[in-house]
């Protein structure tokens, strides 16, 4: 993948993962649209990456999607990169009472708004010279944290999903990627994981994850798994039980909250 001269829509891109990776691309000549639930989140983007576009956007709300394609194709009809990294990480302990919107968000955000957003911009994308879908999963796709159930649900599913349209658009010129990131030092791991549950996990600096990911797509690699996600996965086949008992340790802190 060609990773100058790009038009390049990054859902969730006003913190984070989807910041870092934004700016980087930025710096490499690309033109770099951002969407993000938070105005105030996105202004500082914006006010920390001038040549950014910002666009307030919620990937599990269809109508703005149906909104967000429109303005895109309309303003940037060059666009030929989507990176769907807009995404929720909660601890949910399922003996506690919560409403199915509760209990649900993060499908919403994290698998329904990533196919919502391939459905609704595949068309305007397989009209290109060249393109590219980018989905972020996670580590946590291969083998699950058992205290954040839903959130490993998704990114399983975003996974699966990713092989499949792979296989789908072998024939176009749409390439799918997947970016499944290991534990990185955001605000998304801060607010999920405690220091103690952290103990023994190499937290990965954002830069080294961006660095990793550009490496990864300027040489084509389908599957990029910095890290620790690329041991999880192995482990997920190698000895399944024992690292799913290791990612349980912390379910007995939170039961006992």
């Amino acid at each position: 993948m060609k990773l100058e001269g790009n038009t390049i829509l990054v859902t969730g891109g006003s913190s984070g993962i989807g910041l870092s990776l934004a700016r980087a691309l930025v710096q490499r000549g690309n033109t770099v649209i951002v969407t993000g639930r938070d105005q105030a989140k996105l202004d500082r983007a914006k006010k920390e990456e001038p040549k950014l576009v910002t666009i307030k956007s919620d990937v599990s709300v269809l109508s703005d999607i149906d909104a967000l394609h429109a303005r895109v194709t309309r303003e940037h009809p060059a666009l030929d990169v989507l990176i769907n990294n807009a995404g929720i990480m909660r601890t949910i302990n399922v003996h506690k009472e919560l409403t199915a919107e509760q209990f649900t968000n993060e499908v919403d955000v994290n698998l329904k708004g990533p196919m919502w957003m391939v459905h609704r911009f595949l068309p305007h994308l397989k009209n290109q010279a060249s393109a590219a879908i980018v989905n972020v999963s996670s580590g946590l796709a291969f083998v699950p944290l058992p205290t954040c159930p839903v959130y490993c649900a998704t990114k399983a599913g975003l996974h699966s999903f990713s092989q499949s349209l792979r296989v789908q658009l072998k024939n176009t010129k749409v390439q799918v990627f997947e970016l499944a990131p290991p534990a990185t030092e955001t605000e998304l791991l801060a607010d999920t994981m405690t220091a103690e549950d952290r103990k023994g996990v190499t937290v990965m600096p954002t830069e080294q994850l961006v660095a990793a990911t550009i490496k990864g797509l300027a040489n084509d690699e389908l599957e990029i798994r910095p890290g620790q996600a690329n041991a999880l996965r192995m482990m997920s086949r190698l000895a399944p039980g024992f690292i799913l008992a290791q990612l349980s340790k912390p379910v007995d802190r939170m039961l006992a909250q």
